[in-house]
This record gives structure tokens, C-alpha cells and sequence, in this order.
């Protein structure tokens, strides 16, 4: 790893996940790298998803512009 220097516990630790992913350490941290941007691009996702349905008036507009489900158009909401 050029650059980086982490603890020998950390660094057995990794080398362990990697040989156990068969995969050789840079690929493993490669992957591990990916994953954890999704990860990241998946949360913040929600985040803004949770801000946008939370609010009544731009959960009626997007129906109003596109069309709610039907179970939507339906469904009892509560008070």
C-alpha cells in the first residue's frame, strides 16, 4: 500500500478478510472502497427521500404531476 501505514493488527486483520474473499489485499480494499461509497450514495438517498415523502404538499404535487398509485389513490390516511 503506498502512502498508507496502519497497525500490523489491522493490517493481519485485513489481509485475513481478503485472503478469506480470495481476493488479493488491493482488490479486496478496492471492493471494500465500493461498497462502502453505495453504501454512503444509498443513505444519503433515503435521507432525501424521508425529507421529500415526509412533506404532504410535494408528495400531492408529484401525484397531481404523474399520477399516484392506485392503492395510494385509496388508501385511508390517517389524521
Amino acid at each position: 500500500m503506498a502512502g498508507i501505514e496502519i497497525d500490523d493488527t489491522t493490517a493481519d486483520a485485513l489481509q485475513a478478510l481478503a485472503d478469506a474473499a480470495g481476493l488479493p489485499l488491493d482488490a479486496y480494499l478496492a471492493q471494500v472502497a465500493e461498497e462502502k461509497r453505495r453504501e454512503r450514495a444509498l443513505a444519503e438517498g433515503a435521507e432525501i427521500f424521508r425529507q421529500v415523502t415526509s412533506d404532504p404538499e410535494t408528495v400531492a404535487a408529484f401525484d397531481a404531476e404523474y399520477g399516484a398509485p392506485e392503492s395510494a389513490r385509496t388508501a385511508p390516511r390517517a389524521a
